[in-house]
Parts: structure tokens; C-alpha cells; sequence
């Protein structure tokens, strides 16, 4: 099977690349930058029709990991990327006579404020903070929607591992300059996914859809389902990382009114990343955690690394680093 993945420098998009090669498919990745991967790379931005078009040439699903991420920046360029962008690469998916579609997107398309306690893959809602969750629950919405090809969404939730700069790296960071904070003591009960746990999912995504046609239209959360506080997870990485867990504490409204005024302030900065936003307040302050017992039903998928051997791996990982 010869396979598309857009995004492929993504910490997600590279793990799933390397998966499928592992399983002997054949990928060719399209991205902006260049590819260290030994595939076949197309060159290019997803916003550019004809080059995703060309694409999409002779492949049999496409992956489609390419997004804006963060907090910060205009909602036209979140839009254009995250929504314009999947709308671009579905369609070279229809015209190349593609057999699937999968779409990364998350959990946080169906969530803001109200916590989730095993939720069974809730629909994707537009009452959602933040200018990536607002424009990939309307790029869900629209690749669920679609009738021409066969199509899933995979909603990875809270993806960490060796290497990670987001989750991981932002906590290590954080507690060695002592601003380690928690929202109501960490007390939130969450999901969090191992990378290899998301690249199998996907890869099971991949060799499903158009085939097993129970999963065309769904959406389906990724997690380890290991739900656990997020005191007990920030206290496991900095422990696998060997720097301090020594954080503060600030209540959910008070976290929630300083990330709006962050929210601010930042506007004169469009370039820095506020240390706190409304989004991040809620994301540590409230539960949300998921029943993913349908996905592994669709999938005929399980995580294989369970979150206590993710952090092992972690550790070996940092404990390499400062050895080499």
C-alpha cells in the first residue's frame, strides 16, 4: 500500500511514517521543510492546491497530520492552515482516487470548560477555546462529513514520549526554573497517549479504512486509557527527567481569569507564547478522560505501552542524554 502522510516533521506524523515503513508499506511524506526520513518527500505548503495535488498522485490513503498548533496567532492563518488546508488535501485525496482518508485531529474539538468523565468519542462542538481547537473541530466536522471517499478522524489526547517538546518539554523546562504550576493542586483526572501507542492507532486507521467500512465518518479519542491525576503525570516526567517536583498551586477561576489577561497582554506579543491562557487554565483544572473501548472495537487496536514502561523509556532516554 502506498500511503501519504502531510506533516511528517510533526512528533505524531514521523512516529507513523516510521511505523509503516516498519510494516512494509510504501509512504511518501508532504511537508514545508525538509525530510530526514528515507521516503519519498514532496516539497510544499498545504495551502497550494496543485502541489498537494500532485501529491496525492497514486497513493492509496492519505494521512493528513499538517497543522497549526499553539496558542497563540491570527485566526485567518489557524483557518487557512487547519481547515482551507484539510479541505485542500481531501480533495487530492478524491481526485487521485484515493481508497481513505484519515485525519489527525483531538480530543479538544469536543470539550472547553465542562469536564469529561468517559466520554465515549462526544462529537466535535463549536463552543471550544482557542483558535486551533475552534478550526479543527470545523476541519473534523467537514472530513466526517465527506460522501465521495471513505474517512476517520483519530483524536490523539495529550501525546508524549522521547523527544517530546510540547507536554514534556514545556514540564522539565518549567520545574527546573522553579515556575511549576498546578491548577487546583493537580487534582483533574486526564488521559494521556504514549507516541508509539498513537502511530499504531493511526497505522490500524490506515489499513482499515475504505476496507471496513464501520469506520467511515466516525471519530474516534486515542488514549492509553490509563486516566490519571495530572499531579500523579507531572510528577512521573519530572522524576524520569531527574529535576525538581516542587510546584505551586492556583485555584480553576483564578488560573482562568489570569490566562485571559495573559490572553491580553500577549496580543502586543505575536510571536511569544503567554505562559497561561484560558485553554491551558482548563486543560489542567478539569477532568477529561475517555471510554476508548470503541476504538479499540473499530481498530482492532490496543496500546501496546502502558503509561509506567512509557516513563521507563523516558528516563533511559534522559538518562542517556546526559551520559552522551
Amino acid at each position: 500500500m502506498k500511503v501519504l502522510v502531510t506533516g511528517a516533521t510533526s512528533m505524531i506524523g514521523r512516529a507513523t511514517v516510521q511505523e509503516l515503513l516498519k510494516r512494509g508499506h510504501h509512504v511518501r511524506v508532504f511537508q514545508r521543510g525538509e525530510s530526514d526520513l528515507d521516503v519519498e518527500t514532496v516539497r510544499g505548503d498545504i495551502r497550494d492546491n496543485k502541489r498537494v495535488s500532485a501529491s496525492a498522485v497514486g497513493c492509496d490513503v492519505v494521512v493528513h497530520a499538517a497543522a497549526k498548533v499553539g496558542l497563540v496567532g491570527d485566526y485567518a492563518e489557524f483557518y487557512d492552515i487547519n481547515v482551507t488546508g484539510t479541505e485542500n488535501v481531501l480533495n487530492a485525496a478524491v481526485d487521485a482516487g484515493c481508497r481513505g482518508f484519515v485525519y489527525v485531529s483531538s480530543p479538544s474539538v469536543s470539550y472547553s470548560r465542562t469536564p469529561v468523565n468517559g466520554g465515549v468519542n462526544p462529537p466535535a462542538i463549536d463552543d471550544v477555546l482557542g483558535h486551533y481547537s475552534k478550526t479543527k473541530s470545523l476541519a473534523e466536522r467537514l472530513v466526517t462529513a465527506e460522501s465521495r471517499i471513505a474517512t476517520v478522524a483519530i483524536r490523539p489526547h495529550l501525546v508524549w514520549g522521547v523527544g517530546d517538546t510540547q507536554l514534556v518539554g514545556r514540564i522539565v523546562d518549567r520545574a527546573i526554573n522553579q515556575r511549576l504550576v498546578l491548577v487546583n493542586n493537580g487534582e483533574a483526572v486526564v488521559d494521556t497517549t504514549y507516541i508509539d501507542n498513537v502511530a499504531d492507532a493511526l497505522v490500524a486507521a490506515t489499513e482499515r479504512i475504505g476496507v471496513h467500512q464501520d469506520l467511515h465518518g466516525k471519530a474516534l479519542v486515542v488514549s492509553n486509557g490509563e486516566p490519571r491525576t495530572v499531579a500523579s503525570l507531572v510528577q512521573s516526567i519530572c522524576h524520569a527527567a531527574n529535576v525538581p517536583y516542587a510546584p505551586r498551586t492556583i485555584g480553576l477561576r483564578a488560573a482562568t481569569m489570569l490566562g485571559a489577561v495573559c490572553e491580553v497582554l500577549f496580543k502586543l506579543k505575536p510571536h511569544t507564547e503567554p505562559p497561561l491562557t484560558r485553554f491551558t487554565a482548563y486543560q489542567l483544572g478539569i477532568s477529561h478522560w475517555f471510554d476508548i473501548s470503541q476504538t479499540r472495537e473499530l481498530l482492532q487496536w490496543t496500546p501496546r505501552i502502558n503509561l509506567d514502561e512509557g516513563f521507563e523509556i523516558l528516563a533511559a532516554s534522559f538518562q542517556s542524554a546526559q551520559t552522551d
